[in-house]
């Protein structure tokens, strides 16, 4: 049986060789560059309904609009 999340997890993650904080929530995930307060945040909703890929296929349109062009 998995433990239920009930208060915030900090882990160090290093990406690119950047040091960063990823908090795990009830409330869903944040993750900032280490020593900064603000940084990204996603709800456990949010993710659900897909808003994470959003920006991901956003980027990836602008990109091949951008090729096309050419």
């Amino acid at each position: 049986m998995a433990t239920k999340l009930e208060k915030t997890l900090k882990r160090e993650i290093d990406v690119d060789g950047k040091a960063y904080m990823l908090a795990i929530s009830p409330e869903g995930l944040k993750l900032t560059e280490k020593g900064r307060r603000k940084g990204q945040e996603l709800s456990w909703k949010g993710l659900l309904n897909g808003q994470a890929a959003a920006p991901t296929a956003l980027a990836a349109g602008m990109e091949s609009e951008a090729s096309a062009e050419e």
